[in-house]
């Protein structure tokens, strides 16, 4: 006996009118409210939040750190200052973005969302990007791309 799979969801299983956009929406309300928390409460002024744990033992900026500054040079129109605080985040942000249209158009036209699928290869590119990003925001040349100690 093996296990059969569900079959995939016809044209007519799937949701119709406004409740096909209730997934993107609600997505975007998700990502929307902590960044409004994080436009309001500046991460550049000390004891909003915690520290990281990788910067606090070893020194280093981690790849994420600046994030929370960055999104709050987003919210506040500051690409440059956003770019200085975390670019890869904000390439994140921008490749984010355009999945996020991308779902909300495939709902408007009752379409499947786009399917997003990464291999090995390019987990293992994204993990190298990650890696070359930290070590060079800690060295004296990439000192453009780590932000500021508060």
């Amino acid at each position: 006996m093996g296990v059969n799979a569900a079959p995939a969801p016809t044209a007519s299983a799937r949701p119709s009118g406004p409740r096909r956009l209730v997934p993107p929406l609600a997505a975007l309300v998700a990502v929307a409210v902590p960044a409004g928390y994080v436009a309001a409460v500046d991460p550049n002024v000390p004891g909003h939040y915690p520290t990281c744990p990788f910067l606090a033992a070893t020194g280093w900026w981690c790849p994420g750190c600046g994030g929370l500054r960055c999104v709050h040079a987003l919210t506040h129109g500051d690409l440059t200052g956003a770019l200085h605080d975390n670019a890869v985040a904000v390439l994140l942000f921008a490749v984010l973005a355009v999945f996020w249209v991308r779902w909300l158009w495939a709902a408007l036209r009752g379409a499947p969302g786009p399917r997003v699928a990464l291999g090995t290869r390019r987990w293992v590119l994204v993990g190298l990007l990650l890696l070359v990003f930290t070590v060079v925001r800690n060295l004296p040349i990439g000192a453009g791309l780590a932000p500021e100690l508060v």
